[in-house]
């Protein structure tokens, strides 16, 4: 039984203000309501990757007083990031399909630690929605992008037609995947004019496309994509668009909040690649005009408000003859985002654990400055030419350093490059005042980096700082490999 209360005091039942009850009545003066409480920060966050960027995002935890649990195969349990980390749990052996893409591993090993939220990296679940969607079901936060919002963007027929009406430029192609007819086919091919790409709906990374510059070969190549799609993606869908001979690939960094915020960071020029896998980047794209730069980013940035984005993303466009089309969003952070934050000062992965708390954005576009230029190369296990990994122990590790340098690695002497993952074992980041200077830093940096044991890239990368179309800028998409058959027939 309830306890009965006595009746109240005379004066007990008057307003706890000091303001007369009748100003309060009338509604000339109010009491300013309680301020809501501000989102509490994560006390711990797994890591759902492996390599450079779990350390990458480790640090970043570090630094903001955040316990970190270090997920890991057996074939890593010795990397830095796993002895780095409060916690550690192997979650399978060597093959990724039964370790880092394993989600009721990954689940289970978030649940015994009591870890709160789950930073997926790139790569691996990074883009995954039923991973994301799991993540939020079983009670943690995904540091990233709602679900459905993965979901759509990851459908690049989806992604495309959301873009337009977003008011942001697209490829000139069909807004659906194309039909079953032939004949409508070859009308629609006709229609964009030769030559065409065809592209899996479902795709991403350069994989599930062709490129047709004739009739005759249209359909022959529809079907080929079309079952590739279906074997890689489980989605036979495939679209068509307009082939553009000689763009650049130029990204823009946006971020946003859960309250309709969103900012860009300004773009990286991405153009330095070899079958559609990024070797160097840069920021920002040389040869750009100021005032289109701004007027694609401010896009973005709108498109991000109207989709309802959350968390840290990249608008990918091709640039050809002061003309942006949009190809793909990546709702994740990229491999290469320190460049951005080179010369924005913003650390991307942070801003991503911010937002994912629930908090506002702390900066406004006002408060955005770009300064100076930076560049990237992507350090590989590979033999520099042919592109063959090369695995193997590291006998000795000697990373460069000097003013503007940065390199993110997880590798260390005597560490055992594992055969079963992307050979990148690691980043040089130069910056400087000027292009001309991050260049020079980066020369300097490539020629005092040493790595035995195994071939790496860098002599490819000591090549491209010499090579003259590059120093000058602007160079395409279609150049290294361009640059690199011219090398092959020479021998």
């Amino acid at each position: 039984m309830f306890e009965k209360k006595p009746p109240a005091k005379q004066g007990e039942n008057k307003p706890a203000s000091k303001l007369p009850a009748g100003l309060l009545k009338r509604g000339i003066m109010r009491v300013a309501p309680k301020p809501e409480p501000a989102p509490a920060m994560f006390e711990k966050i797994l890591i759902a990757n492996r390599g450079e960027i779990a350390l990458r995002i480790q640090r970043a935890c570090r630094e903001m007083g955040i316990k970190t649990v270090a997920v890991h195969s057996e074939a890593d349990a010795d990397a830095k990031y796993v002895r780095l980390a409060d916690e550690s749990v192997c979650i399978g052996p060597a093959p990724s399909s039964q370790s880092y893409l394993h989600i009721p591993a990954i689940i289970s090993a978030a649940e015994v630690t009591d870890a709160q939220a789950i930073h997926p990296g790139y790569g691996f679940l990074s883009e995954n929605a039923d991973f994301a969607e799991r993540v939020e079901k079983s009670g943690f936060v995904f540091i990233g992008p709602r679900p459905e919002t993965i979901r759509m963007m990851g459908d690049k027929v989806t992604a495309k037609n959301t873009m337009k009406k977003a008011g942001v430029p697209c490829v000139p192609g069909v807004d659906g995947g194309l039909p079953d007819n032939p004949s409508e086919i070859i009308k629609i091919a006709r229609s964009i004019g030769y030559p065409v790409i065809i592209k899996a709906s479902g795709g991403g990374g350069g994989r599930g496309m062709r490129v047709v510059h004739t009739e005759a070969a249209l359909l022959n190549a529809v079907a080929m994509t079309r079952s590739e799609a279906q074997s890689a993606f489980n989605n036979p869908m495939v679209y068509m668009e307009k082939f553009l001979e000689n763009p650049r690939h130029i990204e823009f960094q946006v971020l946003a909040d859960s309250y309709g915020n969103a900012v860009y960071l300004g773009e990286r020029d991405c153009s330095m690649q070899r079958r559609h896998q990024k070797i160097i980047e840069e920021a920002p794209a040389t040869l750009l005009n100021v005032r289109l730069r701004n007027k694609i980013g401010e896009r973005c940035a709108e498109a991000c408000r109207k989709i309802g984005y959350r968390g840290a993303g990249t608008f990918e466009f091709l640039y050809e003859n002061d003309e942006f089309f949009f190809i793909e969003m990546n709702t994740r952070v990229q491999v290469e985002h320190p460049v951005t934050e080179m010369i924005t000062g913003v650390d991307i992965v942070q801003q991503q654990i911010h937002i994912a708390a629930g908090e506002k954005l702390s900066i406004k576009q006002k408060d955005i400055v770009f300064k100076g230029h930076a560049i990237e190369c992507r350090i590989n296990a590979e033999h520099p030419y042919k592109f063959t990994p090369s695995p193997g122990r590291i006998t000795a590790w000697h990373p460069p350093g000097g003013p503007g340098i940065r390199v993110d690695s997880h590798v260390y002497a005597n560490y055992f490059v594992p055969p079963h993952y992307d050979s990148m074992i690691g980043k040089i980041i130069a910056y400087g005042d000027t292009r001309d200077q991050a260049m020079a830093r980066m020369r300097t940096a490539l020629s005092e980096m040493a790595v035995e044991g195994i071939e790496t890239n860098i002599p490819l990368h000591q090549e491209l700082m010499q090579d003259a179309a590059f120093l000058s800028g602007g160079t395409n998409i279609h150049y290294l490999e361009h640059k690199l058959a011219e090398r092959t027939k020479g021998k």
